[in-house]
C-alpha cells in the first residue's frame, strides 16, 4: 500500500504565491509519473503539471511562466510552486503519482487527499 499525503495551500490574495507539497510512501519500487490536478467548482478535474522520472515537465496552458513543477525522487516528494496567483486559480489541488510495487509489475496510480487554494483579495 502506498500513502500520498500533501501539504500547502490556503488563501492567497492575487498575485501572490504558495507552494504545495506531496510525499509518497509505502510499498513503493519506483515512481514514474509525479503530477497536480485541480477541480474546480463545477468544473473537471484538469492536469496542471507533470513530471516524469527524467524530469521532463509538462504544463497547462493556463499556468505555464507561472507554476513551476520540481520532485525529489530520494524523499518521494513533489512540489509546485504557484506564483502570480489568479482568481481562476482557486481549486482543490490534488496530487498523483504513479508507482512501481516491484521491479517487474505495472504502474498503479495513487491520489493525495486534496488541499483548497484560494486566490481572493
Amino acid at each position: 500500500q502506498v500513502q500520498v499525503v500533501q501539504s500547502g495551500g490556503g488563501l492567497v490574495q492575487p498575485g501572490g504565491s504558495l507552494r504545495l507539497s506531496c510525499t509518497a510512501s509505502g510499498d513503493i519500487f519506483a515512481i514514474y509519473m509525479m503530477a497536480w490536478y485541480r477541480q474546480a467548482p463545477g468544473k473537471q478535474r484538469e492536469l496542471v503539471a507533470s513530471i516524469t522520472s527524467s524530469h521532463s515537465t509538462n504544463y497547462a496552458d493556463s499556468v505555464k511562466g507561472r507554476f513551476t513543477i520540481s520532485r525529489d525522487d530520494a524523499k518521494n516528494t513533489v512540489w509546485l510552486q504557484m506564483n502570480s496567483l489568479k482568481p481562476e486559480d482557486t481549486a482543490v489541488y490534488y496530487c498523483n503519482v504513479d508507482v512501481k510495487h516491484t521491479a517487474y509489475g505495472n504502474f498503479v496510480d495513487y491520489w493525495g487527499q486534496g488541499t483548497q487554494v484560494t486566490v481572493s483579495s
